[in-house]
């Protein structure tokens, strides 16, 4: 068991969640259900408790670990990569605001009243903090410990992302897909299930089409400055792109995507800096994953996402997620917190967030990896028109 991966465990816990819920039904004979009811209640309740310890864990580290890096490099290409992950994220906002409503049912998501599971008890974890304020303070920490040499609360707070990331690795993964399977049985129970089935696939064939638009509109803009054809420059990626859909991991794909980089006549010196950088802090992949599932989500709640709504969504998202692409599953488990907390995600809704999301992490990461190459030939591009700039003006310099 622990040699199968992660969405084929979920795969698996989706369909015996559901027919566990069918079988049930027809027998007429709730017990089990509320069993695994009271399963994700309870889950439910530690997760919560969790989610600010995670992203303090991602946060500092990967804010601090930055302010080591040389500065006009590290500028340069954290700018980029942010950007790029921004606009990613209103180009799956502005395309499933006009596709999503005419696809989904509303309300499809919506246990009716009368068919409702409930759990035999629950128990309530209170956070030892709230989201905004986890967030507050890893920044302050993050930003502070960049600036301090050698710093002993920073070996501390090393050590700190080390366990919370055993935490996700050994108990919220393994555990994750009997929460999602828990889930999908009250749902099937209330006879909702194929509805909710038949709009998922919708969502994820707008969100591959999305995935693969983004990745020619980064290397189109890339190609407009490098001068060479777009459709080249991304068939030299293709390996790091498969790589990607086989490791799950932007880090794992680090070697080969040096390697396709460096195809691209991007300077080595560069590829060297800008790869494993982008590999933890651009996300343009999960960020289109997580907008459009969450609006996605959001439609069939029978909620409505407006633009004000995943404004500061979007912003918080390439930030959230800082060094969580290293473990698997973290992207999304760094990104509950703020799905809680700006989108008002509860115990239903971040069960199915993270099935949506590890159904498609594969292609997701790809998406990231793909995207870091044409990032390596903006910051090349860019460097080289800085390092130009200087120059002339020493040579005014000389002149004067």
């Amino acid at each position: 068991m622990k040699n199968i991966s992660l969405i084929l465990k979920i795969f698996i816990a989706l369909v015996l969640g559901i027919s566990f819920g069918i079988i049930f039904k027809n027998l007429n004979i709730d017990f089990p259900i509320r069993l695994l009811a009271t399963f994700s209640e309870l889950f439910g309740s530690f997760l919560s408790f969790i989610i600010p310890l995670i992203m303090i864990g991602f946060i500092v580290t990967g804010i601090a670990s930055l302010g080591h890096k040389s500065g006009k490099a590290l500028l340069i290409t954290t700018a980029v990569a942010y950007i790029s992950t921004l606009c990613a994220g209103f180009l799956a906002f502005s395309i499933g605001s006009y596709l999503l409503p005419k696809f989904l049912e509303s309300n499809s998501l919506v246990i009716e009243s009368s068919n409702e599971i409930n759990a035999f008890f629950s128990i309530d974890i209170p956070p030892i903090m709230t989201v905004m304020s986890a967030l507050v303070f890893s920044f302050i920490m993050g930003i502070s410990l960049s600036k301090i040499k050698n710093s002993s609360i920073l070996n501390i707070f090393n050590e700190f992302n080390l366990i919370v990331t055993r935490i996700i690795s050994n108990i919220l993964i393994p555990i994750v897909p009997i929460y999602v399977g828990a889930i999908f049985a009250r749902l099937s129970f209330s006879g909702e299930i194929f509805s909710t089935l038949k709009s998922f696939a919708i969502v994820y064939i707008i969100l591959f089409a999305i995935q693969i638009i983004y990745i020619l509109i980064q290397y189109s803009f890339a190609s407009s400055i490098k001068k060479e054809n777009p459709l080249k420059l991304i068939k030299n990626m293709l390996p790091a792109y498969l790589t990607a859909v086989g490791t799950q991991s932007s880090s794992a794909t680090i070697p080969v995507t040096v390697e396709c980089v460096n195809n691209n006549d991007v300077s080595e010196k560069v590829t060297d800096f800008v790869i494993p950088l982008s590999a933890t802090i651009h996300l343009a992949g999960d960020t289109i994953t997580l907008v459009l599932t969450s609006m996605a989500v959001m439609y069939m709640t029978g909620r409505v996402p407006t633009f004000s709504l995943m404004l500061p969504f979007i912003f918080m998202l390439g930030v959230t997620m800082v060094a969580a692409p290293g473990v698997p599953g973290g992207g999304v488990m760094a990104a509950l917190g703020i799905l809680e907390s700006m989108l008002g995600f509860g115990i239903f809704e971040k069960p199915i967030m993270i099935a949506l999301h590890a159904a498609q992490d594969s292609f997701g990461t790809a998406t990231n990896v793909t995207g870091d190459g044409a990032i390596a030939i903006l910051v090349d591009k860019l460097l080289q028109d800085v390092e130009s700039a200087k120059e002339d003006l020493n040579d005014l310099t000389v002149i004067e």
